[in-house]
């Protein structure tokens, strides 16, 4: 394996950051190229069903595009020829189409064992028949085939039928696919020859060796630089077959062993990342967007300890229930819990807390502007800052002078 070359800290934030499309000039109108572009850069788009600001598929987009229109995404998720669909590629996920063949050793391995949510080892005739179902009905939802049998409340409050966990695995399976989300966020569900291109079916699947070293060499691409731990993250691999990836990606020079300065790991640089020389970015980061999914990786980049408190009790919380880290160039400055209070269209600052070291008054300055932006984005008449976190003050004196964006 090759000697690692030596990185400084900046550079590899600064390499990160151009990779995951901070860098990339904005077109002169947000188009469907606009959004491909985007989604080359992240890889995936992370889906989480929580909407107390924007669900969080689109919020990634966003950050990088600025206020697009959403029509775009399920343009491109919804409408034939797809040129993105939902599978299990970091967490539930969109994904571009071309992955769904490097994606069939995951399906065969859910075929083959199962999954938590079923499979056929328990009642192959319902998996059978639900499948049978779908082919004759078209794409439907689960409580559109509910066989109303017993339901269990057990999980966080979920309502998973025996259809429902047989559907989620012929979906994890790739015996289904998922033609859209419906009002309710439901997945409907379809036969893949019915929601994939042909040519995407019709592609030569490649072994599980071969698979894994696609999906490491994508996360690298996406990443710029990494950790072993991080490219395995990505798209949620197992050990083995990442270090096996590796290490025959740093043969072929796809990968280039570096070490980072402050970095307790090893490290890898795609052989295509660029390290500018600055990056200028102001950005509002969903607390699914890959540039912070993976906490350890975000306080090795940035020195942010960041953490969601969704599932915290509210007393328990430190920063708030839906929090937002505020990129502004090269650093995270800030960080806001957000809530779009949407019967009377206002954005919600519950709290707003800086970062050491930042001065206040350009962070709340630059801030403001970011939300006055994602609330008429977000169809939102107001901005309201609550007085909790050490740069609220400031904060709601620099939302004050900004006009509201239209």
């Amino acid at each position: 394996m090759s000697r690692p070359q030596e990185m400084s800290a900046a550079a590899a934030r600064r390499t990160v950051l151009a990779a995951q499309g901070f860098t990339d000039r904005p077109h002169i109108r947000t188009t469907a190229r606009s959004l491909d572009r985007a989604v080359a850069r992240t890889g995936v788009l992370q889906i989480d069903s929580v909407n107390v600001l924007q669900r969080a598929h689109y919020l990634p987009l966003f950050s990088r595009l600025g206020p697009y229109d959403t029509q775009l995404l399920h343009r491109a998720a919804e409408r034939s020829p797809r040129r993105l669909v939902e599978y299990w590629a970091h967490v539930a996920a969109y994904m571009p189409v071309d992955l769904w063949p490097t994606m069939q050793h995951r399906m065969r391995h859910y075929r083959d064992t199962g999954h938590a949510w079923g499979g056929r080892q328990g009642r192959p005739d319902v998996a059978d028949a639900l499948l049978a179902e779908v082919e004759r009905r078209g794409a439907v939802t689960a409580r559109d085939l509910d066989s109303a049998t017993e339901r269990s409340r057990e999980q966080w409050g979920w309502n998973w039928s025996e259809t429902k966990f047989a559907l989620e695995y012929l979906f994890l399976a790739g015996e289904l696919a998922v033609a859209r989300r419906n009002g309710a966020f439901e997945r409907v569900y379809d036969l893949p020859e019915r929601v994939l291109p042909k040519a995407v079916l019709e592609a030569p699947v490649p072994t599980a060796e071969e698979a894994a070293r696609e999906l490491v060499r994508r996360a690298a691409a996406s990443s710029g630089v990494a950790t072993e731990a991080s490219l395995r993250d990505y798209y949620r691999m197992g050990v083995a077959p990442t270090r096996q990836a590796v290490h025959e990606l740093v043969e072929d020079g796809t990968l280039e062993p570096v070490r980072v300065q402050g970095w307790q790991r090893p490290a890898y640089r795609h052989v295509g990342a660029s390290t500018p020389r600055s990056v200028r970015a102001a950005a509002l980061l969903s607390p699914f967007d890959p540039l912070v999914w993976e906490r350890a990786r975000t306080e090795d980049l940035f020195g942010f300890r960041y953490r969601i408190e969704i599932y915290v009790p509210a007393h328990k919380r430190v920063h708030g229930y839906y929090v937002l880290p505020f990129l502004l160039d090269e650093a995270i400055v800030a960080r806001v819990d957000l809530k779009a209070d949407r019967p009377t269209r206002r954005l919600l600052v519950r709290a707003a807390w800086a970062e050491p070291g930042h001065d206040l008054g350009h962070v709340a300055a630059q801030l403001a502007v970011q939300l006055r932006t994602i609330a008429a984005w977000t169809s939102l008449d107001a901005v309201e800052i609550e007085p909790r976190g050490d740069l609220a003050e400031e904060l709601a004196a620099a939302v004050e002078g900004v006009a509201a964006v239209v």
